[in-house]
């Protein structure tokens, strides 16, 4: 066995760390940053909030509330404008969707450098440096106003002293709210949660116990919002039928909820007419009544805060172009203390030493992370500018490798800036990956976006006879006389990520 010495010349990647922390912090969202930062200024004794009030992001909440005319002027004197914040598609309308009644009436649908690269650096842009944001802020729907403000349980315990009800209904009554899920049904059975409730009782007691929460159950439902306290589907719409007009269509549609909602999802406009003997037209005015229920009560009172979306960017239109802002809000405000820094100043190699660097690091990282949002969503607003003026059926194929290519970046570099950051645009507020879709053939030879392909299905379906809906194939062959090659299994993929229902279940009574 004979040793020996070899030479080899190779090349390789090494992630320092300031790299990796890079790519890491490329990659979160607002949140997940916000957290990071949290986390950073707890560790790190060289970070401070650029603000003497310590705080570093300024809730969209507190913005949403009128300021006073002082500081909306000193707003006015220091050119900022703070980006509107909203939910985007959140629809509490009452409707029933389309998968439990087969109605599309609603959609619920760098690397290495020196310390002296910092020199510079001292503190991060604030709000008032990054350039004017998103303009007025708009009104809150006052169902998502009701739901930032108080949850359902809030909501319904403050209903129980107008009851008037004895302290052992009351706690009964509390019981069964805090066993509502968040679509505002009873999520046990009332067996379960005596069986639950009344350990060590005897057998008296526990008959009692399960005769005050059947009454407490009678209150419950009754109170607002209408269907609270259901346990099924079909109790739910009851619940809200018995408070309408009593009607023939209302007593129809009484039935077909107790009986018939199968037959009814399905759109069996014969076997409803043979088991109920009511006409066409009665049937029409019954389903009407049931589309106008909420079959989700607890919907309105959902988390609204947790739904809504923070903007990273946000586009303005400038003339006939657009511009593109960083939102300032989701800009950390930080700085060095230049207290401590010039107390270990001369001193190399030192635990306190490293850690003025890495927090130089992380603002230099934080205001890269900024920078390459900024530099992709310039680019994608350059790309689509139709869509900016005309919507998602002026949609442009787009791919990834196309913004890298155009501005040097590495692919993954893309996937992880548009991933999770958030674009206000005049058409709404959209993820930045959304402006990329994959290319379909036309007859011209040249691409339509899918984006745009699935705006124009979502048209049609908008516009067809009810009583004669679309088929797959049918769409197939209108977007086809557009002169856009979609085979039928493509259409019916699209139309189910538009959650919309099949041409059997879109079919009016």
């Amino acid at each position: 066995m004979r040793t020996s010495l070899q030479v080899r010349l190779s090349q390789h990647l090494a992630l320092t760390p300031q790299l990796q922390q890079s790519i890491r912090l490329l990659q979160l969202s607002t949140l997940e940053l916000h957290q990071e930062v949290e986390q950073m200024l707890e560790q790190n004794p060289f970070l401070e909030p650029e603000d003497d009030t310590g705080a570093v992001w300024e809730s969209s909440l507190e913005r949403a509330a009128p300021p006073d005319r002082t500081s909306e002027r000193e707003q006015q004197s220091q050119g900022d404008a703070a980006g509107d914040v909203g939910a985007e598609g959140q629809d509490a309308s009452g409707e029933l969707n389309a998968a439990e009644f087969g109605s599309t009436e609603r959609e619920d649908w760098a690397n290495g450098t020196e310390a002296d690269d910092f020199d510079g650096i001292r503190e991060l842009p604030s709000a008032s440096g990054a350039g004017a944001g998103a303009g007025g802020d708009d009104e809150l729907d006052p169902q998502e106003r009701r739901a930032l403000d108080i949850s359902l349980a809030d909501h319904l315990r403050g209903q129980i002293p107008g009851l008037r009800l004895s302290a052992e209904d009351a706690a009964a009554l509390m019981v069964l709210i805090e066993s509502l899920n968040e679509d505002g049904y009873l999520a046990d059975s009332l067996e379960d949660i005596a069986e639950s409730l009344s350990g060590g009782l005897d057998e008296d007691d526990a008959d009692d116990l399960r005769s005050r929460l059947r009454c407490a159950l009678h209150w419950l439902q009754r109170l607002d919002p209408p269907g609270v306290g259901a346990r099924s589907l079909s109790e739910c719409l009851t619940i809200q039928l018995r408070a309408s007009p009593v009607t023939p269509a209302r007593d129809l549609a009484l039935a077909l909820c107790a009986e018939h909602l199968d037959l009814l999802a399905r759109r069996d406009v014969k076997r409803l007419m043979a088991a109920t003997g009511a006409d066409e037209a009665l049937l029409r005015q019954a389903q009407a009544l049931i589309l106008a229920c909420e079959p989700k009560p607890g919907r309105p009172f959902a988390d609204a805060q947790s739904q809504i979306v923070v903007p990273d960017v946000v586009v303005q239109r400038s003339g006939r172009n657009f511009k593109v802002l960083l939102n300032p809000d989701v800009m950390p405000r930080l700085r060095i203390n230049d207290l401590y820094a010039a107390a270990i100043r001369g001193q190399r190699g030192g635990p306190m030493s490293a850690r003025l660097q890495e927090a130089r690091w992380f603002m230099k990282n934080i205001q890269q992370r900024f920078d390459t949002i900024l530099r992709v969503s310039q680019a994608i607003v350059e790309r689509q500018k139709a869509f900016f003026t005309h919507g998602e059926i002026a949609m442009k194929p787009l791919v990834l490798r196309e913004i890298a290519d155009e501005l040097g970046l590495h692919e993954s570099t893309i996937s992880r800036v548009t991933t999770a950051k958030y674009m206000t645009t005049p058409q709404g507020t959209f993820e930045l990956k959304y402006f990329f879709g994959s290319s379909l053939n036309t007859e011209t030879g040249g691409n339509a976006s899918s984006t745009a392909v699935r705006a124009l299905i979502r048209q049609m379906v908008a516009a067809e006879d009810p009583k004669k809906p679309l088929s797959d194939s049918t769409l197939s062959d209108m977007l086809e006389e557009q002169g856009i090659q979609v085979a039928r299994r493509t259409v019916a993929k699209y139309r189910e990520a538009l959650k919309i229902a099949p041409a059997n279940l879109r079919k009016a009574i």
